[in-house]
Parts: C-alpha cells; sequence; structure tokens
C-alpha cells in the first residue's frame, strides 16, 4: 500500500506542477496517465469517476483527482492525491499574490494586468459557448437558463437560484412519478432570497465559512466560482472590488492546477499568510468529503433518473449565473478599443485554432505590458 500511496503522490504532484488549461486539460491528462499509460483504470470506470464529479458540488478536476488516488491506494490515497495536487498550485498562487500586493501598484504591474483582463473574458466566453451547448438540452433548460440569468440581475441569491434550477429541471422532467404532487412550495424559499448588500468587517472565521460555503455548493465548471466569489465578496461584504477579483481570476488562470486556488490569492489579499491557508482549506474541504461518501455509490447513482434531473438544472442554473458574471465583469475589463481588440483576437484564436490559454495570457500580458510604455 505504501508504495501505491507514493506512486499517487508522484504522479499528482507533477500535474500539480505542469497542468494547465483548465478542468477538461487537467481530466484529459489524468486519463492519459491512469488508463494509458499505468492502467490503474479501465475507461469504464475512469467515465464513473467522470460522471460522479459532475454530480457533486466542487472542482470537478481535483475530485477526479482524489477519487482516482481513493481507487488506487484507499483512503491515504484520497488524502495524498488531493494535496498534491492542489498544493503545488497553492504555492505559486501564493507566490504571485505576495507579488501583486507589493507590486500591483506600479505602472508595468498595471500594464500586464490591463492586457490579461480581457484575455480572461475571452477564456471565459468561450468556455461559456462550449458549456451552453451542453447544459442547454432542450426548452427546458433553456428557460431556466435565461429565468436565472434575470433573477440574478434583480438581485436573488445565487445558491436559491442554482438549487431551484435543479429542482424545477427535476421536478419537470419527473413529472409522470410525481402524480399530482404539488411542487409549488418547495419553490417559495428560493424566490424570497436576495441578496443583502450591507457591508460587514472583515473577519478571518466569517471569510473561512464562507470559502467552506461555496466549495459545498458550487456546481459546474470552475468559471461558475465567479458568481459566488462576486456575490459575497464584492457585493455582500465589500471586502473586494471588481478590479480585484478579476485580477485573481487572472492569476488563477496563469498559474498550473486547479482554478479553486483562485481563493488563496483572495485569502491573501484580505487575510495574509493565515487567509491564504483558510481560504484555501475552506474551499477545498467539502470536495474530500463529497468524494469519500459518493465514491461507494457511484453505481447507483449514475442510474438514477431523479439524481439526472437534478443535475441538468443545477447545470443550466451554472450556467446562467457564468453568463451573467461574465457581462458584469466584461464592463470592468473593456476600457477601451484595445482591450476589445485584445479580447476578440483571443476568442479567436481560441475557437479555431485552440492556442492554450495559458499562451494567450502570456501574450496578453506582453501587449498590456508594451501599451503601458
Amino acid at each position: 500500500m505504501s508504495q501505491r500511496v507514493a506512486e499517487v503522490a508522484a504522479l499528482f504532484l507533477r500535474l500539480g506542477v505542469t497542468a494547465f488549461g483548465g478542468p477538461a486539460a487537467h481530466i484529459a491528462l489524468m486519463h492519459d496517465e491512469t488508463v494509458k499509460r499505468r492502467q490503474w483504470l479501465s475507461d469504464e470506470e475512469f467515465l464513473d469517476l467522470v460522471g460522479a464529479t459532475n454530480l457533486i458540488p466542487g472542482p470537478n478536476s481535483t475530485e477526479m483527482a482524489i477519487h482516482i488516488g481513493f481507487r488506487r491506494a484507499g483512503w491515504p490515497g484520497l488524502i495524498v492525491a488531493g494535496v498534491c495536487f492542489i498544493v503545488p498550485a497553492m504555492l505559486i498562487v501564493l507566490a504571485l499574490a505576495w507579488g501583486y500586493v507589493r507590486f500591483g501598484a506600479t505602472p508595468q504591474a498595471e500594464g500586464l494586468l490591463y492586457g490579461i483582463k480581457p484575455v480572461v473574458i475571452a477564456i471565459i466566453v468561450q468556455a461559456l459557448w462550449s458549456l451552453g451547448q451542453k447544459a442547454v438540452k432542450g426548452p427546458l433548460t433553456l428557460a431556466v437558463g435565461v429565468s436565472v440569468l434575470a433573477l440574478y440581475f434583480a438581485g436573488i441569491h445565487e445558491i436559491a437560484l442554482l438549487f431551484a434550477g435543479g429542482w424545477v429541471v427535476m421536478l419537470v422532467e419527473n413529472a409522470r412519478r410525481l402524480r399530482g404532487r404539488s411542487s409549488g412550495a418547495l419553490l417559495i424559499p428560493a424566490a424570497a432570497a436576495g441578496l443583502s448588500q450591507v457591508s460587514v468587517p472583515f473577519g478571518l472565521p466569517l471569510m473561512f465559512v464562507t470559502f467552506l460555503k461555496i466549495g459545498a455548493v458550487l456546481y459546474g465548471s470552475g468559471y461558475v466560482l465567479l458568481a459566488f466569489l462576486r456575490a459575497d465578496f464584492v457585493v455582500r461584504f465589500g471586502w473586494l472590488t471588481d478590479r480585484q477579483l478579476l485580477d485573481a481570476v487572472a492569476i488563477g488562470q496563469v498559474t498550473p492546477g486547479p482554478i479553486f486556488t483562485t481563493a488563496t490569492f483572495i485569502g491573501y489579499l484580505l487575510g495574509d499568510l493565515p487567509g491564504a491557508f483558510l481560504a484555501t482549506v475552506g474551499i477545498f474541504l467539502p470536495s474530500f468529503i463529497f468524494v469519500a461518501v459518493s465514491n461507494p455509490l457511484i453505481p447507483r447513482i449514475r442510474n438514477s433518473a431523479w439524481a439526472s434531473g437534478l443535475l441538468d438544472g443545477v447545470n443550466v442554473a451554472s450556467f446562467g449565473l457564468m453568463a451573467a458574471v461574465t457581462w458584469q465583469l466584461g464592463r470592468a475589463s473593456f476600457t477601451d478599443p484595445l482591450t476589445i481588440l485584445i479580447a476578440l483576437i483571443s476568442f479567436g484564436l481560441l475557437v479555431r485554432y485552440r492556442v492554450n490559454s495559458t499562451w494567450l495570457i502570456v501574450g496578453g500580458a506582453i501587449l498590456g505590458w508594451m501599451a503601458s510604455i
């Protein structure tokens, strides 16, 4: 068993340092390493794990690493795989956060971020385009996605919208099973919840609990994280500005590993090293728990019509939230014709040539730096 734990540690430590490109790229790399090269899993087993990660909240690629570690080396493997995949990215983000705090206001850093931000928006829009084709499966999911988009701008709480979307699709898709039962009462709490826009004093315990909550309820792509971060840290608490949030997302894009290490950056901005540690633990801890609970239940979950309907609804609601926040952040990023041009070129390169997002961000940084001088 100790040899298997060491194998798991070596693989995911390397992936944590080199896995650029987002969750889809991470999962593709894991498939190559664990199915084709090492034959730890069959294709069928790997696909079962992918399906399971879509049914639980949290970052998909991180949860895949935890699942694979559990399958390969039991409980020690579960912990080692997750930690080894997360920690390298966390340390890189921490170093960049340190530099941002000390040099982020200099003209050179301003120029770099000026060019990076529109690239990040283009990357998110491309992800929206790809995810939308999978999330919108018919008139019902389209209606739910559009409704979530509209209700978010009306001030309805993002968690309420997420679960309401899941309930609506699940109940409608399984209407024949309900046999006339009323479902309206299930949606009343969601419709009544709104965003509080009262600023509160910063505190490490509240920050930790907030990241823990986000990690426990966030479905869909890591880009959905934007909606939750903005709602809590920008709107609800007033601890960050839109500019700081977009800078945090840009740093998450530049680094390998899970985009959820954006939490490390925000934690450092707000509470220095203790803040960075608590933010990282808070947002990733639920993933370890959900994988430990769900792994033995995978065969039952993947065949459940109810779970499938709930997942369809949650996914399209996540898509609606992503679209809403992308619009808000785009307005803050597109400050002149050059930023719009950078975004359009980046989007074209992503769609037409599938250029790695890391190289696009490097290119945006260079253009921004050249514009600043």
